[in-house]
């Protein structure tokens, strides 16, 4: 599997407040993150999984309403996790 527990945990630790606080917006952006560069590279392999596509511009599409709704609550918290994690507007 890809999205192991330690993983997980990782990534909100690295971009959350803590280990458990999987609610915080950055460590959701980043959760996503790792999701959307997953899928991307199993479409590189699998050109015709719709499925996965549709579900690739899902996730795109909620990160895109994360990204938005922290912009316009903290300004330095959206660029600071945008410049972290390498995305572009």
């Amino acid at each position: 599997m890809y999205l192991t527990k330690e993983i997980k945990e990782d990534i909100f630790k690295k971009h959350g407040k803590g280990a458990n606080d999987t609610g915080s917006t950055e460590g959701q952006i980043a959760l996503f993150t790792h999701r959307i560069n997953y899928l991307t590279e199993h479409l590189k392999k699998n050109r015709k999984d719709f499925n996965t596509e549709r579900s690739l511009v899902k996730l795109v599409g909620k990160r895109r309403s994360l990204l938005d709704y922290l912009m316009k609550k903290d300004i330095m918290r959206y660029r600071a996790i945008v410049k972290e994690l390498n995305l572009r507007k």
